[in-house]
């Protein structure tokens, strides 16, 4: 069954980006990236909203050749979800034209077991406050920014979570993976 995911580089004081924005401190070497294309190559659709599809439109498409994750990038149909967006030009993307649960409930409905991704903090809540989110992969990075915007300050409510496993790398970082915890 397909499982709707949400992951994340957060400092270890919290932040997923820092104060101006900046995302420079996330630490991505040849271990990482060979995991970025295996989760990418496991994805059905990459979700997003206008920030993060805009952010990644002006980077992917123009990454150097050598990056072994802007094939996968660029190759996997994306859906994005806007209320000001007209068109969207990146290869392989859409607008969605329905809610994030009317969406999510149609790509269930796709025949295979293939990921969802959800990228960015407000999607994530949204999908996360409607109990559409199957899992949550933190990747905790060994730094500390000071400040800067939470990961999940969208939310408005608690949201139990259960690990279900931990994937460290030899630069520090650690991918910290949860499922909500149902009542």
């Amino acid at each position: 069954m397909k499982k709707v995911i949400f992951q994340m580089s957060v400092s270890i004081d919290g932040y997923m980006e820092g104060p101006n924005r900046e995302i420079d401190w996330h630490i991505v070497d040849d271990e990482f990236n060979a995991y970025a294309v295996e989760t990418l190559r496991a994805s059905d659709v990459l979700m997003m909203g206008r920030r993060t599809y805009e952010l990644m439109a002006g980077y992917w498409p123009t990454a150097t050749g050598d990056d072994p994750v802007a094939q996968e990038m660029n190759g996997t149909p994306k859906l994005v979800f806007s209320r000001t967006l007209k068109r969207v030009d990146w290869q392989n993307s859409s607008l969605a034209t329905g809610s994030v649960g009317d969406e999510v409930a149609r790509l269930k409905r796709v025949p295979g077991d293939g990921l969802l991704w959800v990228g960015g903090s407000d999607l994530a809540a949204s999908c996360l406050e409607q109990g559409l989110m199957d899992e949550i992969r933190i990747i905790l990075t060994p730094i500390l920014l000071g400040g800067g915007k939470a990961v999940f300050d969208a939310i408005q409510k608690r949201h139990p979570l259960k690990l279900l496993s931990t994937k460290s790398f030899q630069s520090g970082n650690v991918v910290l993976t949860y499922e909500p915890a149902r009542r």
